[in-house]
């Protein structure tokens, strides 16, 4: 086994690319808010596609690194979960249809096919998401994690009023704790 603890440049980096992640999911949610109706379309896009692209990269060095270090071919694609990858040239798949027919409530499309195919477990899945959005109370672990990204960018933009102006009323209350209790760190002077 190897104890060998990760290189610091390496460790930097991965830090600054969670860092980018992070601040592109947080985008996702904030441009699912009723007041961006004009480009919820385009900017979601934008900032998931963004953010799996930085995820993409932080995995796609630490795999570099992994292959220098002596990995075998065949543990790092084990590592890599390469059957669960999906080229978004090709656009959305039986898979993606089929769960959007489940969550708008349509009735399951022809290549949904027999139970226990992908698309059939897709389009459970979307009904699964439909029937836990009609719920009125919301779980609170997702209610943390939006308040902590909703915080955390109004802090870091010194925008904490505007929380109010576009959140459901308990993740904004939330994320307003978490703006403040937040410091903003002072850059050392170099």
């Amino acid at each position: 086994m190897n104890t060998t603890p990760m290189p610091e440049p390496l460790r930097r980096a991965i830090h600054q690319l969670v860092s980018e992640g992070v601040q592109n999911c947080q985008e996702v949610l904030r441009y699912t808010e009723p007041d961006q109706a004009h480009t919820w379309k385009r900017m979601t896009l934008y900032r998931a596609t963004d953010a799996a692209d930085t995820m993409n990269m932080l995995a796609m060095l630490i795999a570099a690194y992994s292959q220098r270090t002596g990995t075998s071919k065949d543990t790092l694609e084990s590592y890599l979960q390469l059957f669960q990858q999906r080229d978004r040239a090709a656009g959305p798949g039986e898979g993606e249809w089929a769960h959007l027919a489940g969550l708008l409530g349509e009735d399951a499309p022809a290549s949904t096919g027999e139970a226990g195919s992908w698309p059939s477990m897709q389009f459970h899945g979307g009904q699964t998401h439909a029937r836990n959005a009609q719920q009125p109370e919301d779980d609170p672990q997702r209610l943390f994690t939006e308040a902590c990204l909703h915080g955390l960018k109004a802090r870091l933009c010194d925008d904490v009023d505007s929380l109010d102006s576009y959140l459901p009323p308990q993740v904004a209350q939330l994320a307003r704790k978490v703006a403040e209790a937040l410091e903003v760190p002072e850059l050392a002077a170099t």
